[in-house]
């Protein structure tokens, strides 16, 4: 049905995505703003970390199945994969998805699917209805003809775990909303050239809302258990242990404290409902403000522990103090800084006057948002042989690994249950 296929995005969901398509022969068309990103892929590499991807991304191109370019070309479907961040204040910026609408809306033509896969606010696939109706009046869209329309539209969002994602591609289930049974069925066709999980139908707007529920709903549960872990700080329990026994009960499941909440989703969706009915959203926005709150907590236990080595070392200055964070990422052993409380809290400590050694052995130079004199990239062993404070953010494998060594430390603090009893 479908030949050849457009991918607007090409990051962390977007050169996942497509590749799949190319890998079950299909024409894909993968167009990125990133020249950078362009370039790698079509050398048959990847810009991003991500298992089992590269060999996925250096087969399809190598075989022509796959080709990135920075401007859109016609096709036969259009899959909107880019970021959807928020503004001052926690507004939803769609600015990314006003863009990739309007650099589509000149290649499209009668017969085209266009599906959003972007996580939304909801209304918005009929916001991206607008924005094309608007761009092509030439052509009708749902909201004019509906299963007549000349182009088709749903909205279809990926639930998938950063490190697992060309695994959950293919087996986690979709939620697919068109706006029309038309583009529901359009759209579950193109999925299932390689989705094995189910293909599960709605309309647009309950799919939005399915993604933020989602997304809220683990935000929510992770507040939990932060609360508890200041709780358990200010009343000594060690919460690792206290989880450890309450999860013993058959019907609880606490998951485990950290130091905040990061990446491309949950930190941000929940605000989405927020925004959109805020007087209804109170756990919501409360799960949210929990885990904001997290790294500045964080932050506070850092500085006590800066202030006691000062304490026992009168004639060391701020500025001699070497304060070690343990990881950068949002989540362990991805290369990820989207959101990351992890670098929040590492640019925070450097605002203190010392010096920050970041340890992140995903990454190979710092980007450009951490870029401070005091602030270096380093390596374990540095940490060990430098470091006055000694701050796990992020639980990686390479700190597992070391869990022994980072526990002797003088001044080791485990924001992520390292060393759990």
């Amino acid at each position: 049905m479908f030949n050849t296929i457009s991918m607007i995005g090409l990051g962390y969901i977007g050169l996942p995505t497509a590749t799949l398509f190319a890998s079950r022969k299909k024409k894909v068309i993968g167009v990125d703003v990133s020249e950078h990103a362009v370039n790698t892929i079509n050398q048959g590499k990847i810009h991003i970390i991500e298992p089992e991807l590269d060999m996925l991304v250096q087969a399809a191109v190598t075989a022509g199945y796959l080709r990135a370019t920075t401007k859109p070309e016609p096709a036969e479907a259009f899959l909107i994969a880019v970021p959807t961040p928020f503004t001052d204040g926690h507004k939803p910026d769609l600015s990314y998805i006003e863009a990739a609408a309007l650099s589509i809306a000149p290649v499209l033509k009668k017969g085209n699917l266009v599906i959003l896969e972007s996580t939304s606010p909801v209304g918005t696939t009929d916001q991206l209805a607008a924005w094309l109706a608007a761009a092509r009046p030439d052509l009708t869209f749902p909201q004019q003809a509906a299963e007549a329309a000349d182009i088709q539209i749903a909205y279809c969002p990926e639930r998938v775990l950063p490190g697992r994602v060309v695994q959950e591609l293919v087996a986690n289930d979709r939620v697919i909303g068109g706006m029309t049974r038309t583009a529901t069925f359009m759209a579950a066709a193109l999925y299932k050239s390689f989705v094995n999980g189910d293909l599960v139908a709605t309309n647009a707007r309950t799919a939005e809302m399915c993604k933020l529920t989602e997304n809220s709903f683990r935000d929510v549960n992770i507040a939990f258990a932060n609360e508890l872990s200041m709780i358990c700080d200010k009343l000594d329990i060690n919460v690792w242990e206290l989880i450890s026994l309450a999860n013993r009960h058959p019907r609880v499941h606490i998951l485990q404290p950290g130091a905040g909440v990061g990446g491309h989703c949950i930190a941000v969706d929940p605000w989405f409902i927020v925004d959109t009915a805020p007087e209804q959203a109170r756990i919501i926005r409360m799960a949210r403000e929990v885990n904001d709150h997290k790294p500045e907590w964080v932050l506070d236990i850092i500085k006590a522990a800066i202030i006691e080595v000062l304490a026992a070392n009168p004639g060391k200055s701020m500025s001699e103090i070497k304060v070690a964070c343990l990881g950068l990422a949002f989540k362990p052993d991805i290369d990820d800084l989207r959101e990351s409380p992890a670098v929040e809290i590492a640019l925070k400590a450097s605002q203190l006057g010392c010096q920050i050694l970041a340890v992140e052995p995903n990454i190979a130079a710092l980007p450009v948002k951490l870029a401070r004199p005091n602030l270096s990239l380093a390596s374990l062993e540095q940490a060990f042989s430098n470091a006055d404070v000694v701050c796990v953010l992020v639980k990686h494998r390479p700190f597992i690994d070391a869990a022994s060594r980072i526990r002797e430390h003088a001044k080791a603090i485990d924001a992520v249950g390292l060393f759990p009893f």
